[in-house]
């Protein structure tokens, strides 16, 4: 299998980032703003050096969106994957892989000090495909299973 082309998105890709965003959450009946909108605030976030988008394939048929933010814990920025998405006509491929693999390095280079990934228990698909890729989903000392709250304002 080729290795497939992975590159960091500009402001300029907001629309293409947006239509994969929306398409992820389309796909698994999840609410969305809509491309447009997805758009709109994409050029703001992907502006100001905190929010990052890798863009996989050529066309892109696969998106990873990472927000940065200082942590006292950690020397560096810690890095959270808030979504990673490919489409199904080219899951399989590859480009996943490209993608985690791009994002790890590019953390790697900039100074990150660790990746966070929230997955849905439901998805064993995603935990394996993160856990194949260096991820764990538990506590390396204690064995204990990670646990995800939110509350939405």
């Amino acid at each position: 299998m080729a290795p497939q082309p992975v590159r960091r998105a500009t402001v300029d890709d907001a629309d293409v980032v947006a239509r994969l965003l929306h398409d992820f959450n389309t796909e698994f009946d999840t609410d969305t703003p809509g491309p447009f909108v997805l758009a709109e605030r994409l050029r703001r976030l992907l502006a100001d050096g905190q929010t990052l988008a890798l863009l996989g394939g050529e066309p892109a048929s696969g998106v990873a969106l990472l927000t940065l933010r200082p942590n006292v814990w950690y020397p560096g920025p810690v890095a959270l994957l808030d979504e990673m998405y490919v489409v199904p006509d080219a899951r399989g491929g590859g480009i996943g892989g490209a993608i985690v693999d791009r994002l790890i390095a590019d953390c790697r280079r900039d100074g990150v000090s660790a990746i966070e990934i929230n997955v849905d228990q439901a998805d064993v698909d995603a935990q394996r495909f993160y856990e194949r890729h260096g991820f764990q989903g538990v506590d390396p000392d204690t064995g204990e299973r990670a646990y995800y709250f939110s509350q939405e304002l």
